[in-house]
């Protein structure tokens, strides 16, 4: 004799499984395309600011991106950002120095992703994503918006 409570509550867990299974299959792509975001970012930037200003490169489960500037004729790295892949979240964690930001995503009924800060409970456009990751690297200089 099996209780309702239990039956619904293993149909619950056969759910977040499922769900669990989907996240990690498509954090590599979700990746992916955040990197492919921030390269369009990068070149825009490179382009203004001289090839050898900023690079970005996928490595597995990370993105790292790399600001230099020019001084005494030689470039000089400015900052540096990185964006990784977190199973468990899940989601990435966008790591700048000091400061750290997490944000989950997930899948929508449409299979677009979404992003979600998770410290300030906020939904993020992937504009808005992208400028949290790359704003303060590449203008250091000039106030954040």
């Amino acid at each position: 004799m099996a209780f309702q409570w239990l039956q619904m509550r293993i149909q619950e867990e056969r759910e977040r499984r499922e769900l669990q299974a989907k996240h990690l299959e498509r954090l590599p792509a979700a990746l992916q395309e955040i990197h492919d975001h921030l390269a369009q970012c990068i070149q825009s930037y490179t382009e203004n600011f001289g090839s050898d200003s900023a690079d970005i490169v996928l490595l597995g489960d990370r993105i790292k991106v790399t600001v230099r500037e020019e001084r005494g004729g030689k470039w000089q790295a400015l900052s540096k950002v990185e964006v990784i892949a977190v199973p468990d979240m899940p989601g990435f964690r966008v790591e700048r120095g000091e400061v750290s930001l997490e944000v989950e995503f997930g899948l929508l009924p449409s299979d677009k992703l979404f992003y979600r800060d998770r410290e300030q409970d906020k939904y993020l456009t992937m504009e808005e994503f992208t400028r949290r990751i790359l704003d303060r690297a590449l203008f250091p200089a000039l106030r954040e918006q």
